[in-house]
């Protein structure tokens, strides 16, 4: 999950810097299109299955996933990053309340903390303010960050039912090329160039190694465990905005890193007890 947490933030940084080429349906539509070819070729060169009898539960993770990826690359456009991001990461937390409603996974008193830790220092962190002409698209943050935790939920049933990780990474980029191919349709398209394809490439692979590593991480993890790892992807952000925009982090800042780095120490301290 540390490993998706950096290419997740390095899809960011792409993602920010084409919302200047591109609608934020584009960019979805381009992130999943070079996820889904990519993940054909290596499938086929290595002869990996991927037929399925799980058609609902994969439906289910790959309409959750992009409806949480729309809303969060429209807050993207519409938010400053940080906002968007915070309001994203709210997913662990929802996470955590469908685990135990739906898994019926009773949370770990540690775990609780932890993820309870973990948005605190997200808050100080990127310390978002949302102007009163912004919290239409705030609200639709805040969904974006609920429906991430049921597409992570249904990352976690898929791999329990035994469904690889290519298989699961390749229908979701399916469904979303599929649904936002067919609304770019109805729309204009924004010319490609020399100098914006490199950031539609760099959006479409490290979105789909990330994925390929998160799928992973939910496969051999505990849910919540993963789930609270994922605020790695805000401390590697942070560090992005350092070097690429010369962000000047605050105290309060740095000391929110560190209360996210320490969820995660304390997610993997009692994880050997917890384990599915």
């Amino acid at each position: 999950m540390v490993v998706a947490g950096f290419l997740f933030s390095c899809m960011g940084v792409f993602v920010k810097l084409g919302a200047e080429h591109f609608t934020s349906i584009e960019l979805v539509f381009y992130r999943s299109l070079f996820g889904l070819l990519l993940i054909y070729a290596v499938v086929r060169i290595q002869r990996i299955p991927l037929i399925t009898t799980h058609w609902k539960s994969h439906c289910w993770r790959g309409f959750s996933g992009l409806g949480a990826l729309l809303m969060f690359f429209f807050c993207i456009v519409q938010l400053p990053l940080a906002t968007a991001v915070t309001l994203n990461y709210t997913s662990p937390l929802f996470l955590a309340l469908l685990t135990a409603v739906i898994l019926k996974e009773r949370p770990h008193g540690v775990f609780v903390m932890a993820v309870m830790l973990g948005f605190v220092g997200v808050i100080l962190l990127l310390r978002p303010i949302l102007q009163e002409d912004q919290w239409s698209a705030g609200l639709i943050g805040l969904c974006s960050g609920f429906f991430s935790g049921v597409a992570y939920l249904n990352v976690k049933k898929l791999t329990s039912l035994g469904e690889s990780d290519w298989q699961v990474v390749f229908y979701f980029t399916l469904i979303c090329s599929v649904v936002t191919g067919g609304w770019m349709l109805l729309d204009t398209f924004s010319p490609i160039t020399l100098n914006n394809v490199p950031l539609l490439l760099g959006i479409g692979i490290t979105a789909t190694l990330a994925q390929l590593a998160m799928t992973r991480a939910y496969r051999t993890g505990k849910t919540l465990v993963v789930g609270a790892l994922a605020y790695s992807t805000v401390v590697f952000s942070s560090l992005w905005g350092i070097l690429v925009w010369s962000d000047v982090l605050p105290l309060a800042a740095w000391l929110g890193m560190g209360m996210i780095v320490v969820s995660g120490l304390l997610c993997l301290s009692v994880s050997p007890s917890v384990r599915d």
